[in-house]
């Protein structure tokens, strides 16, 4: 048997509507735990969770923080069960942030009621401290976010998160926070703001985590089924009072990174996702090259991918491969795989250079036209919270970032048409991501799919936002949760029609 880890999500999207469906039909113990987490929250006075996740009834995903972080609970105790029910069994659980809740429910450290109350009381101290912060994520190390939050010399903005190698989180008042993108994007690393309902990992939070060790519902809590690792603690959870825990992580730094280099040294050989996307076990990939990760939920047919696992696990030794899928029905990085492996395709293109962004070059960096001064930036001024820079209202601006959904027509009169803009877009980001454009298909999911995680996106975003003169697209965050090559297109095309009738 191969080790395996349950990695649990902190705070993500909203899971889409219908997502526990089959699931629900499938196990009665994740029917069981959804009826449980609909009982708990109707206490709480929320509406029920499950149904909206069973089946997708049109309900709006956007029914207040309680909500979303119930909803996200649920999508992981229930693939929990799910995991558990086909054989798998876990040598750890770790989870991400306030994943380390669910994390101690799904090992049995506390109930599920007591955990759907102390994630309420949670968010509604949050909600009560109402603090004006941000979480912004860079692609440096640890010790250069650390060294980029410090220039402010604030007590409140801070290294809160170490995820990867290069991935870490900065947690701060919004003020400071636009500061430090500027900063980060002098210097040339890219950069995202992360949308949660509530920034935390920082010592502005101290007054929640009193508030919630004052009037959270104190569980009773025992030793659990299966090891649970704190990447905050930076141990097992043991004899902890789960409140404490909880409060105890909204001012600490969450060290992932670690936790799972340490998880992996001990001897565990596979991360498996307890969420809809790969979130944490794209940290894991970056940290550790080669090792596996598996998310059942991205699977067509989660069951199975688990089956599969199982089967493989018991077998011993090397993993075997699964037979290859027929081309046209692969998933658009296993078409982009198989090619890489069997080298590159016959064309007359030059070879694709390396992306720019994996490339750090000092000298670029340090140009006299890139020269910054971090004491003009982080003035005293800025050090005071300066009211937040006024949004863009360029007119290209605007147009972006009300872009809908609907589908334009490939034909313009102004602007290039749908058809060009695409081949463009194809050709910018295989050059980026080092793919054949062929083989990036319109309506393949750029995360989902394709594995480019959100710090790419953003830096592939302004190339487009350069390429077609729209500042304003790096501002529909959509593009980011939902992207395909056809929305973002379709946007472009949009965007450059409407800012030229005006």
């Amino acid at each position: 048997m191969v080790d395996s880890v349950f990695v649990m999500p902190g705070t993500v999207a909203a899971p889409r509507g219908g997502i526990l469906g089959d699931l629900h039909d499938r196990y009665a113990t994740v029917r069981e735990t959804l009826s449980r987490i609909d009982k708990a929250a109707r206490e709480a006075g929320l509406p029920d969770i499950s149904p909206r996740l069973i089946k997708d009834n049109g309900t709006s995903d956007r029914r207040g923080p309680e909500v979303q972080y119930l909803e996200i609970f649920a999508v992981s105790v229930a693939t929990h069960h799910m995991l558990i029910a086909e054989g798998l069994r876990p040598v750890a659980i770790v989870g991400q942030s306030i994943g380390e809740l669910w994390a101690m429910a799904a090992a049995g450290h506390l109930s599920v009621e007591d955990a759907v109350r102390l994630a309420v009381a949670r968010s509604q101290v949050l909600t009560r401290q109402g603090w004006e912060g941000k979480m912004l994520a860079v692609g440096v190390d640890g010790r250069r976010a650390e060294s980029l939050a410090g220039l402010a010399d604030h007590p409140h903005l801070v290294l809160a998160c170490e995820n990867a190698p290069r991935q870490s989180v900065i947690s701060g008042p919004e003020a400071l926070i636009e500061h430090v993108e500027r900063v980060a994007d002098a210097l040339g690393w890219p950069s995202f703001r992360l949308d949660v309902p509530h920034p935390t990992h920082t010592p502005a939070m101290a007054q929640a985590a009193r508030d919630l060790r004052a009037t959270a519902p104190r569980v009773p809590y025992g030793a659990g089924r299966w090891r649970v690792c704190s990447p905050w603690l930076g141990r097992d959870v043991g004899d902890d009072d789960p409140v404490d825990l909880v409060a105890g992580a909204l001012t600490a730094r969450v060290r992932m990174l670690h936790t799972i280099r340490d998880l992996h040294a001990a001897g565990a050989d596979i991360f498996v996702e307890c969420g809809e996307w790969p979130v944490v076990t794209k940290f894991v990939e970056a940290s550790i090259p080669g090792v596996r990760c598996v998310v059942p939920l991205s699977e067509s047919d989660p069951a199975e991918a688990v089956r599969a696992l199982v089967a493989e696990s018991d077998g011993g030794g090397l993993f075997r491969s699964r037979p290859p899928a027929p081309w046209g029905n692969a998933p658009a990085a296993e078409r982009v795989g198989a090619l890489t492996a069997a080298g590159p395709a016959p064309s007359s293109r030059p070879a694709v250079p390396t992306p720019r962004a994996a490339v750090f070059s000092p000298a670029a960096v340090f140009s006299p036209a890139a020269v910054f001064s971090p004491a003009a930036v982080f003035s005293a001024a800025s050090v005071s919270y300066p009211a937040p820079a006024a949004p863009d209202t360029s007119p290209a601006a605007v147009a972006v970032a009300t872009a809908t959904d609907a589908p334009v027509s490939p034909h313009g009169s102004a602007g290039p048409d749908y058809t060009t803009v695409l081949a463009e877009l194809r050709t910018l980001y295989g050059d980026f991501l080092g793919y054949p454009p062929d083989l990036l298909g319109e309506d393949d999911g750029l995360e989902s799919e394709l594995g480019v995680e959100s710090l790419k996106q953003v830096a592939l975003l302004g190339r487009v936002s350069d390429r077609y003169d729209l500042p304003g697209l790096r501002a529909n965050s959509s593009l980011l949760t939902l992207g395909t090559l056809r929305r973002i297109a379709e946007t472009v095309v949009r965007a450059r029609r409407e800012a030229a009738a005006l």
